[in-house]
């Protein structure tokens, strides 16, 4: 479960980049149909993680800091998005999404569940 949750990341990050760059050029039908596709990678990303934390048997705050932190991170390059749609500064929500991704990131990767381990 854990590589399909990184794989839904991974595309949604990818997805979220392709938008942005639509979004910008100002090709309207296209940035919209993105946009809703890495919508639906949101809810498979909560999904896939919520899977994770149920395999668990005993959760600590890492992992409710990681959910936290996950969470904040779909709500950042939403914000960004949808900011970036109405022609609004988003310069804040940038600068939320690249510290918390990181965190998120490696934070994930720490918790037993992840693949790196930095003991």
């Amino acid at each position: 479960m854990t590589h399909a949750h990184i794989t839904t990341w991974v595309v949604a990050i990818i997805l979220f980049f392709v938008a942005h760059s639509l979004y910008k050029s100002g090709k309207e039908k296209p940035s919209k149909i993105v946009h809703m596709v890495l919508r639906l990678f949101y809810i498979l990303i909560i999904v896939t993680g919520g899977l994770l934390v149920s395999a668990i048997y005993k959760i600590d705050g890492e992992y409710i800091a990681k959910m936290i932190l996950g969470v904040w991170t779909i709500g950042a390059m939403e914000m960004v998005l949808v900011r970036l749609k109405k022609g609004k500064p988003t310069r804040v929500f940038w600068i939320q999404f690249v510290i918390v991704v990181i965190l998120t990131i490696l934070l994930g990767m720490r918790l037993p569940l992840g693949i790196w381990s930095f003991s």
